[in-house]
This record gives structure tokens, C-alpha cells and sequence, in this order.
């Protein structure tokens, strides 16, 4: 098949129906891949997704009942019922949830179910962050100095430190994206760093987990996608830069790295695919190094697909959920090594599009409705996302609104492009990551490429920039709109969702009945926002989300800047901190309570 060529149904594989065990973007996308092949598809989803857009888009749709990921999505038993009840013959995992997984994988395919991914055993290896160390080693790659077992306690990591040098990086083992990652300054800091990436990792992955390795002080973040077959063929598809992050989690990425020197994206390509062979990968992954000074580490291996695989797939004209699938269904790889080296062309940008405000580089989660939503289109535009204009932002999931690609001939006209496409994307009702997008493309560090993983947070100036994107109220067709008799709506049975037409008695819709009171939280707090006067020392919850943890205890003397509570809003963990210096006189929450933007946690006097 020539980089060109149509994809099915000029080759039909074997598999038949395939269930996307993931919500959102992810979900949408391997539906659209499947449509295309002429697979059909099921979606599951939770109480809060009932009408999220990879549910309107499949063929099929299963409840899975419960509101938080683990009430759902990576509900074991729940899902395992799901699959079997639908009778599909494949299970495309997305990423994240199940996607690394090997015990699930293992559990379907015991069922006679395809598991679109790689062997069990190459997550085995390659999804716990030591093995996949060792492995690498294995495969002649270089690794950045760290343990090749889990930390057993804080005293494992305290030695380290004190051998390697401050500081050092606690990771998830058995996680990616930055999520259960905690960098750490000093040896006082350890354990409370710690248990912090233990909850991160327990709460996003099932695993708590963790290992450390040195945390170098100026890096590039590099990978390399590659996707194998079953019949020993592995292919890398392109080097891919995602430097730009804060928090350890990715902000925008490109393909091809740029100006790295000659001979070092071919030999991390060659590096990655030895590494993914001595474990006998297949399946589409991508193998992580860390570039500095000329050389290059192995980081880790994600055994999945990654967010960022469109730009992978702008400059070779290559589908890789296409791949995905015809390799699980055991075709061999459609083109050689040489011809993907030729398929590659052009420059791509991903910017992706999160439910945060920048706050001034404090990147605060902000759930909510989305009230409007507009993709920007023309000349090599894409927008990947699981949402339209009405849907919500859960604060129990990922803040990923959408993905915006950008294709161009060179890198300076898809730095233009983007920054174009940036300008007509709208999205309304909550606050995103675009203005800090905007001033990373135009900043001219990023442009020379001379950031690094700790720019954005050590160096970008975001001073001013942030605030929550005002909401445009929901178009109406008035009085002159026709009465409509004809309404649609939706059915489970037996947790099989169906779409149902019923001609009725026109009806007046109320969406909030008038004078209804706001929603209270845990604690007996508004979760409405902030609202009414607030008291002089007050510390008010940012953003919706649940108390971890409480820092402070009332009558203790606290300085500007001390962390009063630990808060997790989708997925991630923020500590609290005080904005005056004074006495703590009260705490109106515990560990487990839920708060909205704007409730007061403590008082300060």
C-alpha cells in the first residue's frame, strides 16, 4: 500500500464488531477509523456521558452506569459484562483507563476477544516504568540514571537523591502523561511528594507504584512513534517534539523534532524499534527519550497510542488506528521501513485544547458547559474532539476539549497556520489553554527551539493572561419557530441504549425550575461559584473538586504562600495555598469532601 493509497474496503479485515472501551476524543476517533473500514462499532459510558458525542456516533451504545472512572470506565467487572453482552469481537482500549492494562487484556482475550494493543506481556514489560528500563537496556538504548525496582518507601528515594543529586523525579510506574509524576527538590520534600504520586497513580491508573531517576535540568522531550505486526515486522512512522508542558503533561507537539542534529531522530527511530522488538511488540506505542546537550535517554515506553499521534499521522498520510486495527486482525504492517522514511513530509502541530484557566501559569482546571464551540477550518486544519457546543466538561475526567492539527510545508508556515487556526477556534463556558498556546507559538524561544520540558513553567511569561471565557447564551428559535410534535429520545434495555422517535403532545421544556436552590456540597458550600461577600482571609476552592488532603490544623500560624489543603480536580492534585499570613481559626472541610469554585475551605485571621 502506497502512502496514497485508498484504505479499506479494499481489504476488509477479519474483525467484526469492535467496542471502544474510552469516552471522548479517543472514542470518536476509532469510530471514525472503524466507519471508515466498514466495522461496526460500540460505545459504553457512564451516567454522565449519556449524551456525549462517541455514544451519538456509534452503532451501539452500553451502559456502564456510575460517574467517576472508576465507577465506569475502568470498572473491571462492569465492563468485562459489557463486552460480552455486545458481542463485539474486538476491544480498542484509547488511551488511558484500560489501554496499559495487561490483566484486562488478558481477561477479553480469554474471552475470544481481539485486544487492539500489543501482547500482554510487552505491557507486562514495557507499561511498568522499571522493566521497560531494563528492556531498553536490553535493547541497546541509553537510560537516564534511576531504579530498576519500585520504591519501597521514602527512604529508597531519599538515598538516591543524596548519591545522584538533587533533583530527582518520583514516577508512576505503571502510568504516562505526567500523571503520579513528582518532581522533588530537596530531601524534606520526599515524603510528602511521594504519597502525592502514589494518590495520582492510584486514582488515574489502579496502581500506586512508583520509582525515581534523575531529573535532568534543561531537556527536550523526544519520541518516536512505531507501530509492529504480529509477523516480527516493527516500523518508526516520525521523531515527535513535546517540550512544551507544564505539569508534566503536554501542552503542544510536533512532528518531525525539530533541529536536532544529523544521524540522532534516525538512530532514536532505530533505538526505539530495537527496544519494542525485545519484547516482541506489536501494535502501535511510542518510545520516550530525553535529549540534552547532544545526547539522548530512553525515558519510557507507552504501549498505546498517544494524544499526539495525529501529527505522526499529518506528514505520512498514514491512518494509525487503520494500523491498529488491520494488525489486530493479523494482516502484516501495509508499507516497509524505507517507504514510511519516504512518506514523510511537511511540518505538523498539535495544540492540545484543555478545560484550564492559565491563571498566570497556574493552569486551574475549569469544568462546566460547554456553551459554544466553533473549529476553525481551511488549508491542513484538523480538529479532533469528543465534544459540541452544549456538552460538559466532568470534573471526573480528562480536560481535553479538543486537538487542534495543523499541517504545513515547513515549520515557520505551521507555527503561522496554527497560530491562525488558533485565533477562529471559540470555545465558550469555560476557560482553556488557548491564550498560553498562543504565547508559546509566538514566543520566540519556541520558534529558535531553545525551550526545554521546564520552559513554560521557569520562563514563559504569562503575567495577565487567564480568566474564564464568557458564555453565549444558547441560540432560541423564539415565537416564530414551528411547533415541533415529532421528539426523539433515548431507551435502555437491559443497559442497551437505543434512539426512539415518539410523535407526542408538544410540550414546553424547563431546563431549571425557577427558584430552585443551587446545589449544596459535601460540607453544606454552594457549588454555584463564588458568590456574595467573602471574607478577609478567607481561602476559597478554585475550581470544582475533592478534598485529598488537609494541611493545616485551626489555632497553627501560617505564612503567605503555605498550603492549606490539597484539592483534585480531574485527575490532577493542587495544592491550596494561603494568600495572607495569620492564624488558621477555621476549616470548613475534611479529606473526601466534594467543593465547588468559590466555596470557602478555612479561615484565616
Amino acid at each position: 500500500m502506497s502512502p496514497s493509497a485508498p484504505t479499506a474496503p479494499t481489504l476488509a479485515p477479519v474483525l467484526k464488531k469492535i467496542l471502544i472501551a474510552n469516552r471522548g476524543e479517543i472514542a470518536v476517533r476509532v469510530i471514525r477509523a472503524a466507519r471508515e473500514m466498514g466495522i461496526p462499532t460500540v460505545a459504553v459510558y457512564s451516567e454522565l456521558d449519556r449524551e456525549a458525542l462517541h455514544v451519538r456516533l456509534a452503532d451501539e451504545a452500553y451502559a456502564l452506569g456510575g460517574q467517576t472512572a472508576a465507577e465506569s470506565y475502568i470498572n473491571t467487572e462492569v465492563m468485562l459484562d459489557v463486552i460480552k453482552r455486545s458481542g463485539a469481537d474486538a476491544v480498542h482500549p484509547g488511551y488511558g483507563f484500560f489501554s496499559e492494562n495487561a490483566d484486562f487484556a488478558r481477561a477479553i482475550e480469554a474471552m475470544g476477544v481481539e485486544f487492539i494493543g500489543p501482547p500482554a506481556t510487552a505491557m507486562d514489560e514495557m507499561s511498568d516504568k522499571v522493566s521497560s528500563r531494563l528492556a531498553a537496556i536490553r535493547g541497546g538504548a541509553p537510560v537516564v540514571p534511576g531504579t530498576t525496582e519500585f520504591a519501597q518507601g521514602p527512604d529508597e528515594i531519599k538515598a538516591f537523591g543524596n548519591e545522584f543529586g538533587w533533583p530527582v523525579c518520583i514516577k508512576a510506574a505503571f502510568g504516562g502523561g505526567g500523571r503520579g509524576m513528582k518532581v522533588v527538590q530537596a530531601e524534606a520534600d520526599v515524603d510528602d511528594a511521594m504519597a502525592s504520586a502514589q494518590r495520582e497513580a492510584k486514582a488515574f491508573f489502579g496502581r500506586d507504584e512508583v520509582y525515581v531517576e534523575r531529573y535532568l535540568t534543561w531537556p527536550r522531550h523526544v519520541e518516536i512513534q512505531l507501530v509492529g505486526d504480529k509477523h516480527g515486522n516493527c516500523v518508526w512512522i516520525s521523531s515527535r517534539d513535546c517540550s512544551a508542558q507544564r505539569r508534566h503533561q503536554k501542552l503542544v507537539e510536533e512532528a518531525p523534532a525539530p533541529n536536532l542534529p544529523d544521524g540522532v531522530e534516525r538512530a532514536m527511530g532505530e533505538a526505539a524499534v530495537k527496544a519494542a522488538k525485545a519484547v516482541g511488540y506489536y501494535g502501535a506505542g511510542t518510545v520516550e527519550f530525553i535529549f540534552q546537550d547532544g545526547d539522548f535517554f530512553f525515558l519510557e515506553m507507552n504501549t498505546r497510542l498517544q494524544v499526539e499521534h495525529p501529527v505522526s499521522e499529518m506528514i505520512t498520510d498514514i491512518d494509525l488506528v487503520e494500523w491498529q486495527i488491520r494488525v489486530a486482525a493479523g494482516e502484516e504492517l501495509p508499507m516497509t521501513q524505507a517507504q514510511v522514511d519516504a512518506a514523510r513530509r511537511g511540518h505538523s502541530i498539535e495544540i492540545r485544547i484543555n478545560a484550564e484557566d492559565v491563571a498566570e501559569g497556574k493552569f486551574l482546571p475549569s469544568p462546566g458547559p460547554i456553551t459554544k464551540l466553533l473549529a476553525p477550518d481551511g488549508f491542513g486544519v484538523r480538529f479532533d474532539s469528543g465534544y459540541h457546543s452544549g456538552d460538559e466538561i466532568s470534573q471526573y475526567y480528562d480536560n481535553l476539549v479538543g486537538k487542534l492539527v495543523v499541517w504545513g510545508r515547513d515549520r515557520d508556515v505551521a507555527i503561522a497556520r496554527t497560530i491562525r487556526a488558533l485565533d477562529e477556534l471559540v470555545v465558550e463556558g469555560v476557560a482553556t489553554t488557548i491564550p498560553a498556546d498562543l504565547a508559546i507559538l509566538k514566543h520566540p524561544d519556541f520558534q529558535a527551539v531553545t525551550h526545554s520540558t521546564k520552559w513554560v513553567e521557569e520562563v514563559l511569561d504569562l503575567t495577565g493572561i487567564g480568566g474564564k471565557a464568557e458564555s453565549s447564551a444558547p441560540e432560541s428559535d423564539g415565537d416564530e419557530a414551528e411547533p415541533k410534535v415529532k421528539r426523539s429520545t433515548t431507551v435502555e434495555v437491559n443497559g442497551k441504549r437505543f434512539n426512539v422517535n415518539m410523535w407526542v403532545p408538544e410540550t414546553p421544556t424547563v431546563a431549571v425550575a425557577a427558584g430552585a436552590a443551587p446545589k449544596k456540597t459535601k460540607r453544606g458550600g454552594s457549588s454555584g461559584g463564588g458568590g456574595g461577600a467573602i471574607a478577609s482571609g478567607s481561602v476559597e476552592a478554585p475550581m470544582q473538586g475533592t478534598i485529598v488532603k488537609v494541611l493545616v490544623e485551626v489555632g497553627q500560624a501560617v505564612e503567605v504562600g503555605a498550603g492549606i489543603v490539597v484539592l483534585e480536580a480531574m485527575k490532577m492534585e493542587n495544592q491550596i495555598n494561603a494568600e495572607k499570613s495569620g492564624t488558621v481559626k477555621e476549616i470548613k472541610v475534611t479529606a473526601g469532601d466534594t467543593v465547588g469554585g468559590g466555596d470557602i475551605l478555612a479561615i484565616i485571621e
